[in-house]
């Protein structure tokens, strides 16, 4: 797993596979396909804000946060170009205080997958349930432990993992297998899970 430290110097660098400058087409595709109007999202570790910024322009109430501040700094320079007002804050998940919400969905791209220890992904599933509200959504693109081992990409996870740490307080909606969008040239498996909030 990368620190925040490394994520930082990897932005510094712009070493950026995940930053494919085009909105996740997962992401799109998922807002179609339930018929999620726009509502008050929070994305986590949203990076340059590339998706945050496709959410607001189709009328959501976006606030994105991530651990560099490199990136929260290029984040923020495109949200303005972009004449958008999306609220970007630089926030540790596990340790900083999130805004407050609740909100209607959580989007994370690859935040969930990072955290290295069991424990630290079962408190971030409760920090994300307790950030939704009612029946509230909560979607993420996690790094698949099918197909060959890689060299390079994101963390991998199984189903079963996923399930263990998540079902208990979220149900399943979906679960589809996608190829991750990303600068390389061959693009990582991955899942791309959108779950409710249990009560």
């Amino acid at each position: 797993m990368a620190t925040p430290k490394e994520f930082e110097e990897r932005y510094k660098r712009g070493d950026l596979p995940w930053d494919s400058g085009r909105h996740d087409s997962n992401l799109k595709e998922m807002i179609q396909d339930y018929s999620i109007r726009p509502c008050p999202v929070l994305e986590l570790g949203a990076g340059t804000c590339t998706d945050a910024i496709w959410l607001a322009q189709q009328g959501f109430n976006v606030t994105a946060i991530d651990v560099s501040p490199t990136a929260v700094e290029m984040a923020r320079e495109k949200v303005s170009e972009a004449g958008l007002n999306i609220d970007v804050m630089r926030a540790d998940i596990l340790s900083d205080e999130l805004p407050d919400g609740p909100f209607t969905l959580i989007f994370d791209r690859g935040c969930f997958h990072t955290m290295e220890q069991a424990e630290d992904k079962s408190r971030l599933v409760r920090i994300i349930h307790d950030h939704l509200e009612h029946d509230g959504y909560w979607f993420s693109i996690i790094g698949s432990a099918d197909g060959p081992k890689r060299e390079h990409g994101p963390p991998r996870m199984s189903l079963l993992d996923i399930a263990t740490l998540v079902e208990p307080q979220f149900e399943f909606l979906q679960i589809k297998a996608i190829e991750m969008d990303t600068n390389l040239s061959d693009p990582p498996r991955g899942w791309a899970c959108l779950m409710r909030k249990r009560g």
